[in-house]
């Protein structure tokens, strides 16, 4: 009994440990936002704290500020001078105690436009983080170039036909390819066989060979928390039957997965490794998800929640940072948008609430895209920025964006709202953060 314990206790840890690192840095980045840009306008901070509770380090610095990492490693927090309470809004008796020029190095005596500022910093800088690691992956990584020319083979099971490195399709069949986005849609619409007849430019001559389909039933990427993940499925193995039938292309595992309307399928799975690789058996039931359409909206299916990739790595080239930078911008607009138009349409009925995740939803996923590799945890540390720059700029009190509602208030009229109608929404928004907190655990556990 301990021994069957042994693996799922080693995998909470990791899961825990991935969770706790992912949180620390985008905490860390959020706050160290808030701590800049204050002391830029002039706002002295008291205390930088990686983490809540006791405190194991701590060093004060040449600005008066106390660096300390405590020991709940859940967050981290910024107490700018003169703070006493969630609200950032110094005591009337302390305040008074204060000259002018101490009350302006405040985060209740500063100029409105000094604590709008340093308010705003922290989802920005959160935006930013997801921008740099976004365009670094282009930077370090490149793209692939817009030709359709053969790279690195990924590893396909025994005696499936592929293409050679430096080929260039021309076309397949009767399609003509001429951009590295063809080669998917010409796979897509090629019946489900296990070669396809491929025009091919080959050290300088044109020929003609028999291949896989462009995009055959390999997980170029599983999803955390899916079905396919669930049951065992990883990253790099391809699925060779389905219910019995043998599958050829990604295409017809999506045929297979859609005709089986949500019940269970027994899928086999070549997964590569020594001597040959190793055929697995899996049971896996397609879940119901909702998938974003390029028009905005979303629309439901069952998955089992892998990602298709090309037989073979695009040849890449490398990006000038101007378009890393853009690169980045948009990846992190995208996921902005998306989760907007996600909650949007879970508020009113259109997708199912179970699109929502909480906390242990966030830790499983943080686990699962570790054990994946340093590049899947960073690229997940990167959207998960982005999330929580968005869902504090939710007009909440206890939150940035709630904060940035207080000071655009005093902004239209001239002073800022009474110490007593802080406190009542300050409540109202931490019963509605604890509300939210609530059901999204209940996600967790039930859907």
């Amino acid at each position: 009994m301990i021994a069957s314990f042994l693996p799922e206790f080693g995998g909470a840890i990791w899961t825990v440990l991935a969770f706790v690192v992912a949180l620390s840095v985008i905490v860390a980045i959020h706050e160290y936002g808030h701590y800049i840009v204050g002391r830029w306008c002039g706002i002295k901070a008291d205390v930088f704290s990686v983490g809540f509770g006791p405190v194991i380090w701590s060093k004060m610095d040449r600005h008066g500020t106390q660096w300390q990492v405590a020991a709940l490693p859940l967050g981290g927090y910024v107490k700018f001078r003169g703070d006493s309470d969630a609200a950032s809004m110094g005591s009337d008796v302390e305040m008074l105690s204060l000259s002018a020029e101490e009350r302006a190095q405040t985060m209740t005596g500063a100029a409105l436009w000094r604590r709008a500022a340093t308010v705003a910093a922290g989802p920005v800088f959160n935006f930013v983080l997801s921008i740099l690691i976004f365009a670094g992956f282009v930077l370090v990584l490149g793209r692939a170039v817009d030709r359709p020319v053969v790279g690195e083979l990924v590893a396909l099971p025994p005696g499936v036909e592929t293409l050679a490195p430096g080929d260039e399709v021309l076309a397949i069949g009767d399609v003509p390819i001429e951009a590295i986005g063809d080669l998917a849609g010409a796979g897509a619409t090629a019946p489900d066989g296990a070669t396809l007849p491929y025009d091919v430019r080959r050290d300088g001559a044109r020929i003609e060979v028999e291949a896989a389909p462009p995009m055959p039933a390999r997980a170029a990427q599983v999803q955390p928390r899916s079905a396919a993940w669930d049951v065992g499925i990883r990253t790099g193995d391809v699925i060779v039957a389905v219910d019995g039938t043998p599958v050829h292309s990604f295409q017809g595992l999506q045929e297979a997965t859609r005709a089986a309307d949500g019940a269970p399928i027994t899928v086999d799975v070549w997964r590569p490794g020594e001597a040959g690789g190793e055929t697995l058996r899996f049971t896996v039931t397609p879940r119901s998800m909702a998938i974003p359409l390029a028009d905005g909206g979303f629309e439901t299916r069952y998955l089992i929640g892998i990602s298709g990739g090309l037989f073979f790595e695009p040849v890449t080239e490398r990006a000038g940072p101007l378009e890393a930078l853009a690169y980045g911008v948009g990846q992190t607009w995208y996921i902005l948008s998306s989760s907007i138009s996600a909650l949007g349409h879970i508020v009113t009925g259109q997708i199912s609430t179970c699109n929502l995740s909480g906390p242990i939803g966030i830790a499983e996923t943080s686990g699962a895209a570790a054990s994946q590799g340093f590049e899947t945890f960073v690229w997940f540390i990167a959207g998960l920025s982005a999330a929580v720059g968005m869902l504090n700029l939710f007009p909440i009190p206890v939150l940035d964006g709630g904060h940035l509602v207080f000071h655009a208030y005093e902004a239209v009229r001239g002073r800022p709202p009474s110490d007593g109608a802080v406190r009542v929404l300050m409540t109202a928004g931490i019963a509605m953060m604890g509300m939210l907190m609530v059901f999204a655990l209940w996600n967790d556990i039930f859907c």
